[in-house]
């Protein structure tokens, strides 16, 4: 894993938002993956029939703030994306993908999910489940606010009720499951292409409202 990027200003067209931006590459190379790689998907397995697969690596340019940015998996699992990323915390309004994506690429999972009539207990569950994650001790001895690299947010564009991303890995599922989802997040943290425990911005405002939309 490379070493974390500069740190720098971008101002955001719309309502005057200063938010944070790291450097990157301007183009997708590397360790991107060959274009019809595929990967076994583990057996639906728990309560929820929770199932994970790993993925090819998509890309990692940047590309402009609340352009429209298409990726090859729900939930996203790598990509092109923001030059900002969202702080670490949960979110109640849809973060748009190309923020999230970019957590990825800094090692955070990020936890999705679309509850349309609604998911109170089991969004209870979820936080209580990132509450309960391992500190991280590369984040809590930088003497930051971040002790974790884990982000929750609703995410319209999900296909299932539950899901969570980490870089190249994907965990969906038919309800909440404490066990897999906590399984998940410990087995592929800090697995990014950057180790970045720096905050990110808390993009629940500011924002045009049709950020990343066609």
């Amino acid at each position: 894993m490379t070493p974390s990027r500069p740190r720098l200003a971008l101002a955001l067209a719309a309502p005057a938002a200063a938010l944070v931006a790291c450097g990157s590459s301007s183009s997708s190379s590397g360790d991107v993956g060959p274009a019809d790689a595929s990967y076994d998907a583990t057996d639906a397995g728990g309560p929820c029939h929770a199932v994970a697969q790993q993925h090819p690596i998509e890309g990692y340019a940047h590309v402009p703030v609340c352009s429209v940015v298409t990726y090859d998996t729900n939930p996203p699992s790598s990509g092109n994306h923001y030059p900002v990323w969202a702080a670490y915390k949960t979110y109640t309004t849809p973060v748009p993908e190309g923020f999230w994506v970019h957590d990825l690429e800094h090692g955070a999972v990020v936890l999705t999910y679309n509850c349309p009539t609604g998911c109170a207990a089991e969004l209870a569950q979820a936080q209580a489940m990132i509450d309960a994650l391992p500190a991280d001790p590369l984040c809590t001895s930088a003497g930051g606010t971040v002790t974790r690299r884990v982000v929750m947010t609703p995410d319209p564009k999900l296909d299932v009720p539950f899901a969570a991303s980490a870089w190249g890995w994907t965990l969906r599922a038919d309800c909440f499951d404490a066990t897999a989802f906590r399984a998940f997040s410990i087995d592929h943290y800090d697995q990014g292409r950057e180790v970045t425990c720096a905050d990110g911005q808390d993009v629940s405002t500011g924002l045009p409202g049709n950020c990343g939309e066609e």
